[in-house]
Parts: C-alpha cells; sequence; structure tokens
C-alpha cells in the first residue's frame, strides 16, 4: 500500500467534494489538486515531483486540508482529509467524527481528456519553439513560464487567465525564476511570443 503522507487512513466513500455547493475543499481546489498529483506521480524528475507536491500541499493548508494516495487492489486513489486527524504521521481514528469529510479522487484513466504528461509535453515544445524563432533569452522566459503552469497550475500555457499570468509575473518570475536583467526587460514581450506562437490571443495581464 501507498501510503504517501504517512498515514493508515483507509478513507471514506466520500468523492470529489459534493455538488452542493458547502464543500470545505472548493472544486476548482480539489481538480488542481489533482492534476498535480498526477503530473507529480508521472514525471521521472524527483525534483518536479518534490515541487508539484509541495504546490499540492500549498493549495490545501488554507481550507486546513492534508493529502495521500492509497492504493485499493493496485488503484490509486488520492484521498483529501482534515489536518487535525492527525497526529504527526498517523492518523489517530478517535479524531474521525464524520468520515464523509475525507474527499477521494480515483486516479486511475485518464482523468482529463488532455493527458497529465502530455500537457507538460505541449509546454516545452511551445518553449522549444519560442526558443528557436526568437531567442535564448525569450526561451528562458517562456521555460520559466512552463515551469510555473507546471508547478501551480498543470494546464497548457496558452488556457492561463490574466490574473494567472500577472501572478507569474509580479510573484513567481521575480521571486524563484532567478531571471537575468536581459530577461526582465523583456518578460512582457516573452509572454506576448509565447501566446503569438500558440496562435492565441493574450489574455490583459500586468507584469508589476
Amino acid at each position: 500500500m501507498d501510503h504517501e503522507g504517512g498515514t493508515d487512513y483507509e478513507g471514506g466513500n466520500a468523492d470529489t467534494g459534493g455538488a452542493d455547493g458547502d464543500e470545505e475543499v472548493p472544486a476548482d481546489v480539489v481538480s488542481k489538486v489533482e492534476r498535480l498529483t498526477r503530473i507529480a506521480r508521472s514525471t521521472p524528475d524527483e525534483n518536479e515531483t518534490t515541487a508539484r507536491k509541495r504546490r499540492r500541499d500549498d493549495l490545501l493548508e488554507p481550507y486546513g486540508f492534508t493529502a495521500r494516495i492509497r492504493e485499493d487492489d493496485g488503484d490509486a486513489v488520492l484521498v483529501l482529509y482534515p489536518e487535525e486527524w492527525r497526529d504527526g504521521d498517523v492518523v489517530r481514528t478517535d479524531r474521525i467524527e464524520d468520515v464523509s469529510r475525507a474527499i477521494e479522487v480515483s486516479l486511475e484513466g485518464a482523468g482529463d481528456p488532455d493527458d497529465w504528461s502530455a500537457v507538460d509535453e505541449h509546454n516545452r515544445e511551445l518553449v522549444a519553439q519560442v526558443a528557436k524563432r526568437h531567442g535564448d533569452v525569450h526561451g528562458a522566459n517562456a521555460s520559466a513560464l512552463a515551469d510555473f503552469v507546471g508547478n501551480h497550475y498543470a494546464k497548457r500555457i496558452e488556457s492561463l487567465t490574466g490574473p494567472e499570468l500577472s501572478e507569474f509575473c509580479t510573484e513567481y518570475f521575480v521571486r524563484n525564476a532567478w531571471p537575468s536583467p536581459a530577461q526582465r526587460d523583456v518578460v512582457e514581450e516573452s509572454i506576448e511570443l509565447v501566446y503569438e506562437t500558440a496562435d492565441e490571443p493574450v489574455p490583459e495581464f500586468r507584469i508589476r
């Protein structure tokens, strides 16, 4: 049994957070956590796996939830459950008042029309095209954008919204990408070139 997260919780019969609007973890957050988990499980790069798990934890933290993987007869299930149930690395069954609070998502099958590993492959191909057409500086910025998308949203670059692009420019790029002065000077143009290469309109975003 794969006890990612180190717990012995076997889970209940809850699904992906309910459809009645009163779920503890919003459905869009569950979806992002599922995407990050699928990519973390499929990537061969240990650093990328760690980054996606860390981002998954960051998404769940405001709701007081944590995540683990449970294997049910060979079928992987993502289990999200309240942090308060856990004592260190072990779930205390005496702390579980309502097992239905747990959220379970099967990780078997594609889970999305756009296969998870294919999403990252698509983004990296887009980066390569930008670098080939427009040079290394724009290519480096496109690569940083692909890293951001993979670690934080697990979707195609051209699917980013304006606020998400703003988050990349104002937070991730300046704090995590370690850009050179040349990269900083052209980051807005780089993003425009990424969308031009993808043949998609650029959402409105801010760079500072």
